[in-house]
């Protein structure tokens, strides 16, 4: 049968590229199911009502505060250790139209655990409706996997595998849902050491909760102690801060900036 040759775009290329990295990984999956019903309430009560994806990455991010495991990543140069960063740097999927495709880029928050909620909804708004082309992040990745494929491949060898720049370049652990098109992820890839997700909201505020982890790394009973406490979080910490929204003041967000890690 004749079809028809299509050639990769530049976005299409960027994943690619990622998935030659995340597809050597020896991911493991250990989900909960939660019932997030404070939180479901103190959201319903909000005029303005912040997005779960902002509240499960402010509740994530306190967690890994507070669970060094999340904040380490399996390195191999100049040898195979494991290095651990003070902070967390958030790596966030988002569906954008760019020349005429629907392609996924990846935006970062540098310590989201410090950011009011506030704050964090404003500045992933501002990458999902701000032209493509004016978002840094977007445009570097989208100039880089215009590169020749054997530079790219060492690059982000190099930048996957120094600990100081890893953070940097990657972030340390990434949110990718679609539970807002009704549907769930069992297995996403991602080179970083956790990649976390989320099914649909029930009405009562049950959800199913996931995180994928590198084995490497850690273990699966430590994941899911991580995921028992990451529900204590979201209805405790995070909740509480809902309450509060009203009152806070966010601060005008950098969204140039705001992937930059030291």
């Amino acid at each position: 049968m004749r079809g028809r040759t299509i050639k990769l775009s530049a976005a299409r290329r960027l994943v690619g590229d990622l998935m030659r990295f995340s597809i050597g990984v020896p991911r493991v999956t250990v989900q909960r199911q939660m019932n997030l019903a404070p939180l479901q309430e103190a959201r319903m009560a909000q005029p303005s009502k912040p997005s779960w994806t902002v509240l499960f990455l402010k509740g994530y991010a306190l967690l890994s505060q507070e669970t060094p495991d999340l904040r380490r990543a399996y390195v191999k140069f100049p040898r195979p250790q494991l290095y651990e960063y003070p902070e967390s740097v958030a790596s966030i999927a988002h569906e954008r139209e760019y020349d005429g495709e629907r392609i996924v880029l990846l935006s970062s928050i540098k310590a989201p655990e410090r950011r009011p909620i506030a704050e964090i909804e404003a500045l992933i708004q501002a990458v999902r409706s701000r032209p493509v082309l004016e978002i840094k992040e977007f445009r570097r990745a989208l100039k880089f996997a215009r590169a020749p494929a054997p530079l790219r491949w060492l690059l982000m060898w190099l930048g996957l595998n120094i600990g100081r720049q890893r953070a940097r370049r990657f972030g340390t652990f990434q949110l990718s849902v679609y539970s807002g098109l009704g549907a769930e992820s069992l297995n996403p890839l991602s080179p970083l050491t956790t990649i976390f997700n989320y099914g649909p909201i029930s009405a009562d505020g049950s959800v199913t909760v996931r995180i994928h982890y590198d084995h490497r790394v850690m273990d699966g009973a430590n994941v899911a102690r991580a995921l028992e406490r990451f529900e204590k979080i979201l209805n405790g910490e995070v909740a509480s801060e809902v309450r509060n929204i009203a009152s806070q003041g966010a601060r005008a967000p950098d969204t140039s900036s705001s992937g930059a890690a030291a």
